[in-house]
Formats: C-alpha cells, structure tokens, sequence
C-alpha cells in the first residue's frame, strides 16, 4: 500500500482509538457518578476517573520516546475537561425564589406540620352574589409554582363571587423547601388539612387539579382530613396509589406533544451538569437527594422550555399551533427532585380502595377529551369513591382544561360553579359508574 493512503489509514485509526478512549472515559465518570450517587457534586468520581485515566496514559507510554509519551494524555485531557463541566455550577446552589406577582400579594404562611408556604387570595368580586364557602385550589406539580394562567382563572373564579385561596405546595414556587427526605404524598395531605385550619374558616370548597387532584383524592380516603372538606372537585387526576400507578392503560385524544412548534428559550438539559443530573435522577439512577446537585440549584436550573413536551401534551392536536404562554420566566418554578421524590412514595403506598370506599364528601370528576393522564387514573376515582355525584368529560380541551383559549375558562368555571351550587350539571354525567367499561373500551 502506497505510503500516501497508509498516513490517512494510520490517522483515521489513532482518531478512532482516541475517540473510543475519550468515550471510555466518560461512560467510566457516570458509571462512578451513579455508584457514589454523585457524592460530592461529582467531584470523587472525577477525581478516580482521572486518576485510572492518567495510570493508563503512564502505563501506554512506559516504551516511547519522551515526545510520544504525552500522546495517550490527549484523551486524558479531553474527557478531563468534559466530565468537570458536569461539577461545575453554572447557577446559585441556594434557592433563589420568583419575585413576588404585580397582580396580587403573597403572603407566607407557616402550617403546623413544619412547612411553610407561599399563599393567594383572591376575594370575591363586589358584584353578584358572595358564596359563603372559601374556595381552596392545589395545582398540580406535584412541587411546582402556580403558573399566571392558573392564577388568571382563579381570578375569574372570584369575579363569580367565590372567596379563592391558593397556595404552593411546600418546595414549589415562593414556599420554602423541605428537606429531601420529607417530600411524601402523605406530607401533602396533611399540609392540606394544617391549612384549612390555618384558614380558620371552617369546612372548605377543594379543587384538585393534576398532582393536586392526587393529594384531594388521598384527603379524602382519610376521614379525619375529609371532615374539613365542604365539596370537592377532582380535575384530571395522577394515579393515586400504587397499584393505580403501574396501570398501563390508554390515554385521552390526541394531543399536541411532537406536534407543536419546540419551545424557544434557555434549556437546563443544554447544559452537561444539569442534563446529566436530571437526566439520571429521571431514569432512576440517581436518587432525588443525589450529591450531584443540591435542591436548590435543580429549583433554580430547570426552566419552562425543559418542559416543553410535557406542556404540549396539557393541549389538543388541533391546538398544537396556538398553545399559549402558561408562565413567565420570572413566575415559573418546578422542583424536579422533590416532583419525584413524592411521585416515588405514590408508587411505594399501598391501594387507598378501601378506605376512599367510605367518603361521604360530595365529590365531582372531571376529565378532559385530549388528555395526557391514564384514563384509569381518573375512572379508578370514580369506581371506589362512593361520594362522586357526577363526572363531567370536558369537549375539546386537553389536560390543562382552563387554558384562556377560546371559551374554555368560562366552560369549566361553569361546570365548577354548578357543582359547588348544588345546580343542574352544564354537561351530560358522563361517564358514570356503569359506562366506565364502555369508556375505556372506547378509548374515549
């Protein structure tokens, strides 16, 4: 072989070798990075990996001239500098929490469980009649902020004359962290019922959405908490137990996820520390504590555009071109290891079926056609809760039923005012207890 193609062979083939070196080097750092679960923000695992990297490089160039004994140091240094940026902060490590909204005060309220909480309140307008049972709404998350169009519904609810509160559940938007290990669904609820008695209003109106449907779901399988309850609407439930959650079951109606246009705007993911990190934790290789990053700077790193996907699946298909701005940047605050952490305990808890048999709380479910959750997440609360005196299936909206498109807010205001005035449902009780095989066998 001429000595001009064997020079370009000899390349290609060093190039290989240093590429798999550098590949080698990097799946040996994460593999470190999970067995010490990322003690130490990485930092250990980086140092034994350049520790066997540079043993080797010595070893490899033990024979060669003094020039060729740097070449094995090439991949050393390369994946050296690769593997430090996922040490490196690139944010504050300590919790830097959203400025408080223009449009209404936030109050900070401390519960007696320990936790303290970011809180809302929203009176009823001066037109029109008052209703005389306080409104508390949870969001979903599970540990999220409160996005500006949720509060823009809740605003409209108090036009309607209620007296709505809200507030972030301990991690999520303005109320304080908690400790890793103290993020349980079980937490949540007694969160719930320490503030309604913070509330010091007596029984309450409760609407649940998502994550925040699980908590009202589980509140009301306990009949201490379910005591401070007036009425309760459960909206687009998770799955509210374990074996609700390992249900490999159907979804609602297309919706836009892979369809709408990817959202612009910074992304953690870009970044190796954080991609990495979340990306582990998510697969399950890191524990939600890991040492690799704290909390804190997981709070302050994720932003909406991580997100993207998850928010594209809250809409229809038909929708996927004109999904509106649910946050600002400032407003918008997701706790991705406590959400997992709490997901996690929900997984581990054993079926509520038998004590949500025995609720006497009126209850009201309500399903979106588009919707990204399991349908027996949601049938499951409407077979085994007694107390469920109507489900509304909600026409052309995804999971995210009150999104300011079109008239969808005053559609879900109105079957919400009508179920809580104890009026004639605005939509057919569909499905009921008996349709639920029809349903499901629909794929409705």
């Amino acid at each position: 072989m001429p000595m001009s193609v064997t020079r370009p062979v000899r390349l290609a083939g060093r190039l290989v070798l240093a590429l798999a070196a550098i590949a080698g080097l990097v799946a040996l750092f994460l593999a470190l990075v999970v067995l010490t679960d990322g003690a130490g923000s990485g930092l250990p695992a980086w140092l034994t990996t350049l520790g066997i990297a540079t043993a080797a490089a010595l070893w490899r160039g033990r024979r060669r001239t003094r020039s060729a004994r740097l070449v094995p140091f090439l991949p050393v240094v390369v994946a050296a500098a690769l593997t430090a940026s996922v040490c490196v902060p690139t944010v504050p490590t300590g919790r830097q929490y959203p400025p408080d909204l223009p449009f209404v005060a936030t109050q900070h309220w401390s519960l007696a469980t320990g936790s303290r909480v970011a809180v809302y309140h929203y009176p009823p307008a001066n037109t029109g009649a008052r209703r005389p049972v306080p409104l508390v709404y949870l969001n979903g998350g599970p540990v999220r902020g409160i996005s500006v169009l949720d509060h823009r519904f809740l605003q409209l609810l108090a036009r309607q004359g209620y007296d709505v509160y809200a507030y972030e559940q301990a991690g999520g938007g303005r109320s304080d962290l908690l400790p890793m290990g103290q993020y349980t669904i079980s937490r949540s609820v007694r969160d719930l019922a320490a503030f309604v008695d913070r509330l010091g209003k007596g029984r309450v109106d409760i609407l649940g959405f998502s994550s925040g449907g699980v908590v009202l779901t589980r509140a009301l399988a306990d009949p201490g908490v379910a005591a401070r309850f007036h009425r309760a609407i459960i909206a687009e439930p998770g799955p509210m137990d374990g074996p609700t959650a390992r249900i490999a079951g159907h979804k609602g109606r297309e919706s836009a996820r892979g369809l709408a246009p990817a959202m612009t705007g910074p992304r953690s993911t870009h970044v190796p520390r954080y991609a990495v990190a979340l990306g582990l934790m998510r697969l399950g290789l890191l524990t939600p504590d890991t040492g690799l990053i704290g909390q804190a700077e997981g709070d302050n790193a994720l932003t909406a555009a991580d997100l993207g996907s998850d928010t594209a699946s809250s809409y229809c298909a038909r929708d996927a071109h004109r999904i509106p701005v649910e946050d600002t940047a400032e407003n918008f605050s997701f706790s991705p290891a406590a959400s997992l952490r709490v997901q996690q305990t929900i997984k581990d808890s054993p079926s509520i079926a038998p004590r949500l048999r025995h609720s006497r709380t009126p209850a009201m479910l309500m399903i979106a056609e588009c919707s990204s959750q399991v349908r027996q997440w949601a049938t499951a609360v409407l077979a085994e809760n007694p107390a469920v005196q109507r489900t509304q299936y909600m026409p052309g909206v995804g999971h995210h039923m009150w999104n300011g498109l079109d008239d969808n807010n005053d559609r879900a205001a109105a079957v919400i005012t009508a179920f809580l005035e104890n009026e004639p449902a605005p939509l057919p009780n569909h499905p009921t207890r008996g349709e639920i095989p029809a349903f499901l066998r629909n794929h409705r």
